[in-house]
C-alpha cells in the first residue's frame, strides 16, 4: 500500500489518501492526479508537490480512515483532532 501524506507545520503528515501499489500517482506542482479504474484521473486540488509526500511500502491501522492517522518517521499516529464523520448526525 502506499498513502499520500498531507506536510503541515513541523513536517507532521497526515494521511489524507490510502491506494494500492499499483495505483499510478503523480504528484505535480498544482495538484496531484491518481489513475484510478478504466483510466479515469481523479484530481486532487488541494494537494501539491509543495505540501505532499507519497509514502510507498506502507502497512496502515486496520481501522484507517482519511485523516484519522498521521505518519510520520515511519510510524502511524493517531491525529489528535480527527473527528469522525461517520458519527455526525445528517443536516
Amino acid at each position: 500500500m502506499k498513502t499520500l501524506v498531507q506536510l503541515v507545520e513541523n513536517f507532521t503528515g497526515n494521511s489524507k489518501y490510502l491506494l494500492d501499489d499499483e495505483t499510478p500517482v503523480t504528484i505535480k506542482a498544482d495538484c496531484i492526479e491518481v489513475v484510478e479504474d478504466n483510466n479515469f484521473v481523479k484530481i486532487i486540488p488541494d494537494m501539491n508537490s509543495s505540501k505532499s509526500v507519497l509514502v510507498e511500502g506502507v502497512t496502515p491501522p486496520e481501522d484507517w480512515y482519511a485523516c484519522k492517522y498521521n505518519y510520520i518517521d515511519g510510524a502511524w499516529e493517531p491525529c489528535p483532532d480527527w473527528d469522525d464523520p461517520r458519527e455526525r448526525a445528517p443536516e
